[in-house]
């Protein structure tokens, strides 16, 4: 199925207002999204996010396997060959498409609320579920500072492994982070002098932490991690910028551009600038999980008879509060209405109900272009009024929704589930 087949009758940025209008007031503030399908060349897909067997490689053999789900994004994915809209979510309404971002540019006070599109201009996070077979790269995200040298944005990021898209572990379930205390610059030095010497050996500087479903963590910029094999909820900033320190994973070898491509055209042999982008004292942290590891956190006022509302990413990057999540569970037959400070964008994970007005259904599987009812995006005004969510279904209903920064006036921190 070609691309374009994916995305029919999208309705131009200059044409949205009334059809916006419509779908906000039909959706009681709630809008339907569909389904926003990445791949990336230098992985192997998971195969446990939905998408039929037949369409992995929908974009192209040489695009690679899509492995990613996109969530409520308004950043388009930094992938060499993509297509206009890749990365972008698209609501739909009455058989026809629009970009979120598109929507938020036209009603950003009434999407994502007036402070934050007047800082930001943009819903300035996304989400993705991120689904691999084996490990990927030892690498890091640019902080803002660094990224901003090529006109980007940095990319702190967190992790979520939720019990209903990990049915088994894939290759290999442990996730390295980090580098192992008292590893120095000229160690990684030497790894980098190594990079077409065969495996470059960074692993070796790097300790592993075994992944458990239902828990999570949190990544600052400049920090190493090679994501291991469970299926991964990921809230993080909007910004698709990456430096891989590791040129050979499972035999596939990654070129020294993935390690360079958000750095400086004149930077790009020059190993202490590559190094200097890490931050190197989070790297070494003697008490790197204490610091990172999150449990989670049950929200007893957003929670009642019959349903659990859930921190699952929680905690500041730095000292602010750049983005966060919660698991929302509403038994069968329970109807439940939630009241939140901002927007979110939501996916429901197991069951069928409704949210409002609009449908609510866990698929089984999913073809590539094809729309499903397990996505919304949950506007400023729906939130900050409640929503009204039910469970129609014969089993738990779950969804997982993420907010942007400095939505609420306080969040637990990092280390509170002990």
């Amino acid at each position: 199925m070609s691309t374009a087949a994916a995305q029919p009758n999208v309705v131009k940025k200059d044409s949205i207002s009334k059809i916006l209008d419509r779908a906000l007031d039909k959706g009681e503030g709630v809008l339907r999204l569909t389904p926003t399908w990445v791949p990336r060349s230098f992985l192997h897909p998971g195969r446990r996010i939905k998408l039929h067997p037949q369409d992995l490689y929908a974009y192209g053999a040489n695009r690679g396997g899509i492995d990613e789900r996109w969530f409520s994004s308004t950043t388009e994915a930094a992938n060499e060959g993509r297509v206009w809209h890749e990365g972008l979510s698209f609501a739909s309404f009455e058989g026809k498409q629009f970009l979120l971002r598109d929507a938020v540019e036209e009603a950003g006070a009434r999407l994502i609320g007036k402070t934050m599109f007047k800082k930001y201009n943009r819903w300035p996070v996304y989400s993705k579920f991120f689904d691999n077979m084996g490990p990927i790269p030892h690498h890091m995200h640019q902080s803002a500072a660094n990224a901003k040298l090529v006109g980007q944005e940095g990319k702190p990021e967190s992790y979520y492994f939720p019990p209903q898209y990990n049915n088994v572990d894939n290759n290999f379930c442990y996730t390295f982070m980090g580098l192992e205390p008292g590893t120095t610059k000229d160690d990684l030095k030497k790894c980098l002098q190594n990079w077409n010497k065969g495996e470059n050996g960074i692993l070796d500087l790097s300790r592993a932490y075994r992944l458990k479903r239902g828990t999570g963590w949190l990544i600052p910029p400049g920090v190493l991690h090679a994501p291991g094999s469970l299926c991964t909820y990921e809230p993080q900033w909007g910004s698709d910028v990456f430096g891989m320190f590791q040129n050979i994973v499972e035999g596939r070898y990654v070129p020294w551009s993935l390690l360079v491509k958000d750095m400086p055209a004149d930077k790009h042999q020059d190993l202490d600038f590559i190094i200097g982008q890490l931050d190197w004292e989070k790297n070494v942290d003697t008490h790197f999980k204490n610091n990172n590891y999150l449990e989670p956190i049950v929200d007893k006022k957003s929670s009642g008879p019959g349903y659990t509302d859930k921190w699952i990413v929680y905690g500041h990057v730095d000292g602010e509060q750049l983005f966060s999540a919660k698991e929302l569970t509403i038994d069968p037959g329970v109807k439940c209405t939630i009241k939140d400070p901002g927007s979110s964008g939501w996916i429901t994970v197991q069951g069928k109900g409704r949210i409002g007005k609009l449908a609510l259904q866990t698929p089984a599987m999913i073809r590539f272009g094809q729309e499903t009812e397990d996505e919304v995006f949950i506007s400023y005004d729906a939130a900050t009024k409640g929503y009204e969510i039910e469970n129609t279904g014969s089993e738990p209903l779950v969804g997982l929704r993420y907010f942007g920064p400095d939505v609420h006036k306080k969040v637990p921190m990092v280390g509170d589930a002990k």
